[in-house]
């Protein structure tokens, strides 16, 4: 904004959410690669807290939808690009689990002191501007991820 308001040219702010689907590291730390590498290893799914603290998931079809009117538009504000739809990080590992048919269980660590309980955009902005919002239901993207990861992990198991 500042950069814009400065130097008077035309600028985007997309502020992006959870987001998954192909081609995601399955190393990079975040909840959902871990939890499919977890799932589909068989490994217990960590949990930290008690899972009731809430995350937002979105599928990287809808970041992408969202991102393309955004640069199309005349907005100027930052836009949040997200899934509004809450789900506990509990929910998120047991849906990955059913969906994985894994036989994981869930393991619960302590909750780091930073860790928000709540995450979850507002996409008025986003809806009133854009006429944006979410279109892949979180567990649809989940499977589509799901299914990368799966077919990746034969590649990498047939090249070794």
């Amino acid at each position: 904004m500042a950069y814009h308001r400065h130097h008077r040219v035309e600028t985007r702010i997309v502020r992006i959410f959870n987001s998954h689907g192909p081609r995601i590291r399955p190393d990079d730390g975040r909840m959902i690669p871990t939890f499919l590498s977890q799932a589909l290893s068989g490994e217990p799914l960590t949990v930290y807290g008690d899972g009731t603290q809430t995350r937002s998931v979105q599928y990287v079809d809808d970041l992408i939808e969202g991102t393309f009117r955004l640069t199309k538009s005349t907005e100027s504000r930052p836009v949040n690009i997200g899934n509004p739809h809450e789900m506990s990080v509990r929910e998120i590992a047991e849906m990955i689990i059913e969906i994985s048919g894994s036989s994981s269980e869930l393991v619960f660590e302590p909750l780091p002191e930073d860790d928000p309980k709540r995450r979850c955009p507002d996409i008025t902005r986003a809806r009133e501007a854009l006429g944006w919002e979410p279109q892949v239901p979180p567990e649809e993207g989940l499977r589509a991820t799901l299914e990368w990861f799966a077919k990746r992990r034969e590649r990498v198991s047939k090249a070794l």
